[in-house]
């Protein structure tokens, strides 16, 4: 497997600055990138496949354009040749603008440049914090991919809430499976940190909660909820507050991102229901957590079904999915298949008005007279994320919700 062999050649003390570093030959294919300064390498290796240079903007820029090359050639092991000065900001900055898919090997060299000798500081908390802004302003003058930030809103919680789910168009992600407006990041997807944060900025500029807090719950596949304020767990797959000035949220891409609201208490809920959470009842315990911690009434409640994959798109091994047909039989509509369809929608329509949530206030694909915000998420390439169309490198979108406040 050919991997990127990142060649620092950026003056440490300013022009005249001399020293580049060596390259040695390796039998391993590579594609060179140069980050240039005012000297060129020697000879380059024999197994070179290609040689991109990097010769302009900052090196925020540089190093952001050096990652899409990357991201087009495929690569995700990368070997760098830079100076004891150089190697710590690089590595920041490869911490804001990569994952852990990607690989990276420092090889440092000594500068033989006079003015450079001696032992090689260590970055401040302020450069540290300057760099950190670098990159926030770079990515907040990228334009907007797929077109501007959409996104998909019920009429059932009442004025004294904001909430929406997501689509995926008017951000900066560009892999294709995660453009353009992917709002989760992970150690094994290509979309960095500071990406998917500018991302969530423009989500909250355009649904009107930025700068307020986004939390999102962290995803285990189950039904435990987490009541914000108190001592948050490793993981949890709904949270419920009643305070304001916090934006809650759940993250789905075939997976269900459900919002709950109590008009009359002033609470509100979020959870992400994939097919294990839908089984394990985490739309109920919600509600139920709703009405244990801030005495909500069941009948009080209102959802709102996000954007998910269809029974037209989702199937499950055999016994999997009689799981779903025991929860009503229209949940599964071949059960006699090797591979069934099944309905995760309305299996949690089923479950929730069993648990005395009131059919007319649960919004969901099952309606007619309103304007569906749950859409099946492998059906609409052009407007959602999807993991079961995608594969593993894909996207993401949010239900959101915050109780307003009085200003």
């Amino acid at each position: 497997m050919p991997e990127a062999v990142l060649v620092d050649l950026v003056p440490v003390c300013g022009p005249g600055c001399s020293g580049a570093p060596p390259l040695e030959d390796r039998a391993s294919p590579c594609h060179v990138f140069l980050l240039c300064g005012d000297h060129l390498p020697g000879a380059l290796p024999s197994s070179c496949l290609s040689v991109h240079v990097l010769a302009s903007g900052c090196a925020v820029e540089r190093l952001y354009r050096f990652k899409q090359g990357l991201d087009r050639l495929g690569l995700s092991s990368v070997r760098v040749l830079t100076t004891p000065r150089r190697r710590e900001q690089l590595v920041l900055l490869q911490q804001q603008l990569f994952t852990a898919a990607y690989t990276f090997h420092y090889r440092v060299h000594e500068h033989t440049c006079p003015r450079c000798a001696g032992p090689a500081p260590s970055l401040s908390p302020a450069e540290g914090a300057g760099l950190e802004q670098q990159v926030s302003g770079f990515l907040q003058q990228l334009p907007a991919l797929r077109g501007p930030v959409g996104s998909c809103r019920s009429l059932r919680p009442s004025d004294c809430f904001g909430h929406g789910f997501s689509t995926r168009s008017g951000g900066i992600s560009y892999i294709p499976t995660l453009s353009s407006l992917n709002l989760f990041h992970s150690r094994r997807r290509r979309d960095p940190p500071a990406v998917v944060q500018e991302n969530r900025r423009r989500l909250g500029l355009h649904a009107g909660f930025h700068p307020q807090p986004l939390r999102l719950v962290k995803v285990d596949h189950g039904s435990h909820v987490w009541v914000v304020g108190r001592a948050e767990p490793e993981s949890y797959d709904a949270m419920v507050t009643d305070q304001t000035g916090v934006v809650i949220a759940a993250p789905g891409a075939d997976c269900m991102p459900i919002l709950f609201a109590d008009p009359v208490s002033k609470v509100i809920g979020a959870a992400h229901a994939g097919w294990k959470g839908t089984l394990m009842g985490v739309a109920m315990a919600t509600v139920g957590t709703m009405v244990k911690e801030f005495g909500c009434r069941v009948s009080d409640i209102v959802v709102a079904v996000g954007p998910a994959v269809g029974g037209c798109c989702f199937t499950l091994d055999r016994e999997q999915a009689l799981d779903f047909y025991r929860v009503h039989q229209d949940c599964v509509p071949d059960p006699e298949s090797t591979r069934p369809h099944v309905n995760i929608r309305l299996a949690n329509r089923v479950l929730l008005q069993r648990g005395g949530v009131l059919p007319e206030h649960i919004h969901d694909d099952t309606e007619t007279e309103r304007s569906s915000v749950t859409p099946c998420t492998s059906c609409h390439p052009e407007d959602f994320f999807s993991h079961t169309r995608d594969g593993l490198n894909f996207g993401t979108q949010l239900g959101f919700m915050w109780i307003r406040g009085t200003d």
